[in-house]
């Protein structure tokens, strides 16, 4: 009998150690829409894996990006903390900036807690800093002990055929010098015709030399993008550059699923990151052409294939029960996703205004799932305001680490609205930046079911009556491309979630008195900011030759594929 009570005493507290100390699987789509997986209410797009998670676990349906691009995003996301920078994103693997060494992420708390961690796909929070070895930025610098795959991002550059991303960009910075050169020279060869001006042999070159050095230079930029910056690392150590997408969602779920059945007595945290649906899309053949979406729909499905991959190894391994899953998006749909033939590269955003790198709802409200089988209930679905970056409080809180005591959190621990402790969510105010400028104001009032949205500037979509900013790709923060709203644009999303009727003094009786509280709420938040380095200004943006990173030392050839051999190797 004195044995079995201590067997019994034993599996109690096995039980209560594997309750209070779970695995974490973090699943973040990139540019994913929350109009695209078929729990959201998608009827033609193949979402079974995502919707298998949504219907044993809890669904939010106000889940919130931090920001609606991607660096900010994950760095709040990561941290646990709203970030702001002047410029929205990295695109060259060889800047200086990235997440600060100072933050601290909940990779770095599990760690400290004894977790195996893991980051496998997307990083987008920089590398290096001073020289190409320092690794100052990378995932290895923040708390993970694995990393494997694209230290930047994956753009349309990066996939041979597919263009560019910075057309705008160069037809910015290079139409005008040329259209001035032009200029130049028709009016010489003008006043030479009119025997004003003797032959100006020197000038004619000078100019056309000028000319041809502006065009040489775009065309290296363009040829040698692909090889700088599209590559994959395991690591610190490039191991296929450029990147194949040969199998590349294929090859990364089974790493992730390596990593699972390697931990599987350990606890452990892996963030499976996803380059899908982010352009250049790309799908292998089992699924490219087989939805009803063209590229962007095989995209998404394999994606989804690819979540199923991961809950049947968990399931296998008996770990489904111990495990808390969490699917995003680090930001909504790209709308102005549209190739120069037509196609519609950008997924959906549901019955929202607007997309990616604005914060109309479409920009920043995503899919939010979460499962902890016998812990979380099943089929719920929960309308309150929440954010992503709420997962760094929950995850450090259900390993047994405590909170960092010298910043201030703005994410909320998740459990007690998740298991039904709690009907509100515990954000009464949330802020969205558009860079680094504040954007809008969310108030859900503890008192009441409004939740209020306050915009002090809004992007022009363009061109006019569009749902987004086409003709320059994204939206912009500043200057002509937006328009101030004094008194601010004031929205009850609660009542108004698609953002067609802003109120006024005349529909909303205490408009002024809501204004002005959240007025207040934003002087007060700014006042608690911290002054920081700026990771994202000019500086650290630019592309740096002595941190370029590269697997060959002939010049800026940068070709290997480590990656193909492992593969032989492996089969």
């Amino acid at each position: 009998m004195r044995i079995l009570v201590l067997l019994l005493l034993f599996l109690c507290e096995t039980q209560s150690c594997a309750t209070s100390r779970p695995n974490f699987v973090l699943l973040m789509a990139d540019d994913l829409g929350i109009g695209d997986p078929g729990c959201y209410g998608n009827k033609t797009l193949r979402t079974p894996n995502i919707d298998r998670l949504a219907e044993g676990g809890v669904k939010l349906t106000q889940h919130l990006a931090a920001s609606p691009l991607c660096t900010p995003s994950r760095a709040a996301f990561m941290t646990g903390m709203a970030s702001q920078s002047k410029v929205g994103v990295f695109l060259f693997s060889a800047s200086s900036g990235g997440l600060p060494t100072s933050e601290i992420t909940f990779a770095k708390l599990l760690k400290n807690q004894g977790y195996s961690t893991a980051l496998i796909g997307k990083w987008h929070l920089g590398t290096n800093c001073h020289n190409k070895t320092d690794f100052c930025h990378h995932p290895l610098s923040h708390g993970f002990d694995y990393f494997h795959g694209l230290p930047v991002t994956n753009l349309r550059d990066c996939k041979p055929g597919e263009g560019t991303v910075f057309t705008t960009g160069i037809r910015m910075l290079v139409s005008v010098p040329l259209q001035l050169i032009a200029i130049a020279l028709l009016t010489l060869a003008v006043l030479k015709c009119l025997g004003l001006l003797p032959t100006p042999g020197l000038v004619f070159f000078c100019l056309l030399f000028l000319a041809a050095v502006i065009l040489g230079l775009v065309v290296c930029f363009l040829y040698y993008f692909r090889p700088l910056n599209c590559f994959l690392m395991r690591n610190h150590e490039i191991t296929q550059q450029p990147l194949s997408y040969d199998h590349l969602t294929q090859r990364l779920t089974e790493d992730a699923a390596e990593f699972i059945r390697r931990n599987a007595e350990t606890p452990f945290l892996l963030v499976l990151s996803y380059l899908h649906v982010h352009t250049a899309l790309f799908s292998s053949k089992d699924f490219a052409g087989k939805s009803k979406h063209g590229a962007y729909g095989d995209t998404a499905e394999e994606m989804d294939w690819s979540v199923g991959q991961i809950l049947n190894v968990l399931d296998e391994l008996r770990l489904a029960n111990n495990t808390l899953i969490y699917f995003s998006s680090d930001q909504g749909a790209h709308v102005e996703e549209v190739t120069t033939r037509g196609e519609v590269h950008g997924g959906s955003n549901g019955i929202y205004k607007g997309g990616k790198a604005n914060n109309w709802e479409g920009g920043i409200r995503v899919p939010g799932i979460l499962r902890w089988p016998g812990v979380i209930p099943a089929g719920l679905e929960i309308d309150e305001p929440t954010s992503n970056m709420d997962i760094f409080p929950t995850v450090a809180k259900l390993a047994g680490s405590p909170l960092p005591e010298d910043r201030i959190i703005d994410g909320r621990d998740l459990m007690p609205l998740l298991q039904g402790k709690s009907q509100r969510s515990d954000h009464e105010f949330l802020f969205h930046y558009c860079n680094f400028y504040l954007n809008a104001v969310r108030w859900h009032p503890r008192n009441s079911t409004s939740i209020w949205k306050a915009f002090f500037f809004t992007p022009k979509f363009t061109p006019e009556g569009a749902n987004g900013c086409f003709s320059t790709h994204v939206c912009f923060c500043h200057g002509d491309y937006i328009t101030h709203h004094h008194p601010p644009l004031l929205f009850d999303i609660s009542k108004d979630p698609r953002e067609r009727n802003p109120l006024t003094m005349t529909t909303e009786p205490r408009f002024q008195e809501i204004l002005e509280a959240m007025q207040q709420a934003a002087d007060h938040h700014t006042k608690t900011l911290q002054e920081v380095p700026n990771q994202l200004s000019l500086g650290n943006i630019v592309w740096k030759p002595w941190l370029q990173m590269c697997c060959s030392s002939s010049g800026l050839s940068c070709q290997c594929d480590q990656e193909k051999q492992d593969r032989t190797v492996s089969h």
